[in-house]
């Protein structure tokens, strides 16, 4: 073997006038790596508390009074194992790990890749819906012949689904039905006789008709038609179910895309751009959702002004003067836009994922 190393143990019980030299000069039954010879603790050792180091010496002061083993010192005892052993180790994770690390960097440039796609997914998006519903149509399709052929990530130990339901109809039901079909060899062999005379007429045939066998074998396949459809119907059945289970992948982002389109808010917001405007204040129709957050010129939301992701917003209070009554929210992200009225558009916001943080903001709604 390429990594087998020999070890002799308890060199020291051998008979007297025998020795292990011929083995350890690896001569007799040659290994890549040679054999190394040591000397065990024995009971009485272990039961006389003799320590490790002890015992080395042992080991150490037998190997080098032994004529026998006296040239091959060097390359025996336990701790020339040791090193040999920690060596092998050492150069056995020398010679992996750069693929292992290879593997490792590239899976997760990979994983990263595929998540850098789904970071930005929004099925909303119009310029990403023919994107999206190829997407979810692969991913149904993938999911699908891994069903049928037995071949997905998560296997059923309960019962037969998708594909062995399948091929269980083809080799134990459809069988079934065919031997369930009473054939009257008898009167088989009369409708035979009776063809062939049929069309043979008033002359004396000396051979079979072919036209008489296609008669007979024509009838016989007729009979078998009825458990032939029975058999397609069951396996219809059994596509149709597995359609429903490949689909239930594809519902969970369909039901991701519902909550990114449902409407959490619709209500009248005052925006106030401190740093640019200086004062200045315009009402707007806003449109929250769980995925963005939209205003228009008016509710009748045929013009709209701006769309304005959640990703990354926070929210916090604005200090209000002295004489004011209203209450006034900061809403920002990297763009620095700001948008909020009153505590119950809080909660909105809160409902839509977007939370509370303190730090310094420029522009606010109310």
């Amino acid at each position: 073997g390429l990594r087998t190393i020999g070890v002799l143990t308890k060199l020291d019980l051998m008979d007297e006038g025998t020795d292990a030299r011929d083995i350890l000069e690896n001569k007799l039954l040659p290994l890549r790596r040679g054999y190394i010879g040591v000397v065990n603790r024995s009971q009485k050792d272990i039961d006389g508390k003799k320590d490790i180091n002890a015992a080395i010496a042992a080991e150490r002061k037998f190997v080098l009074t032994h004529p026998a083993y006296r040239h091959l010192a060097d390359r025996m005892g336990t701790p020339y194992l040791q090193k040999v052993l920690n060596q092998q180790l050492t150069n056995h994770i020398r010679d992996t790990l750069p693929g292992l690390r290879n593997k490792l960097q590239s899976q997760l440039l990979s994983i990263e890749k595929e998540v850098e796609e789904y970071k930005h997914f929004r099925p909303d998006d119009p310029s990403r819906k023919t994107k999206a519903l190829l997407q979810m149509v692969q991913q149904f399709a993938v999911d699908f012949e891994k069903c049928i052929e037995g071949s997905g990530d998560q296997v059923d130990t309960v019962e037969l689904s998708g594909g062995a339901r399948i091929n269980r109809i083809f080799h134990e039901r459809f069988p079934f039905e065919l031997v369930k079909m009473e054939f009257n060899e008898k009167e088989l062999r009369k409708e035979i006789s009776y063809a062939i005379k049929n069309i043979h007429g008033i002359r004396t045939g000396l051979f079979t008709p072919d036209m008489a066998f296609e008669t007979i074998v024509k009838r016989q396949i007729a009979k078998i038609k009825e458990p032939c459809q029975k058999c397609v119907d069951l396996v219809i059945t059994e596509l149709v179910n597995t359609v429903r289970h490949a689909q239930q992948r594809s519902s969970q982002m369909n039901k991701k895309k519902a909550a990114g389109n449902q409407v959490i808010r619709k209500g009248w917001l005052t925006i106030n751009n401190i740093g640019i405007m200086k004062g200045g204040a315009k009402e707007y129709w806003f449109v929250l959702t769980a995925e963005n957050l939209s205003w228009y010129k008016d509710d009748e939301e045929k013009e709209k002004k701006y769309m304005l992701p959640l990703d990354n917003l926070k929210l916090r209070d604005i200090e209000k003067s002295f004489m004011s009554s209203k209450h006034v929210f900061a809403l920002f992200n990297t763009e620095q836009r700001n948008v909020y009225k009153d505590y119950s558009w809080k909660a909105s916001f809160l409902r839509a994922g977007v939370y509370p943080e303190r730090i310094t903001v420029c522009e606010c709604f109310h």
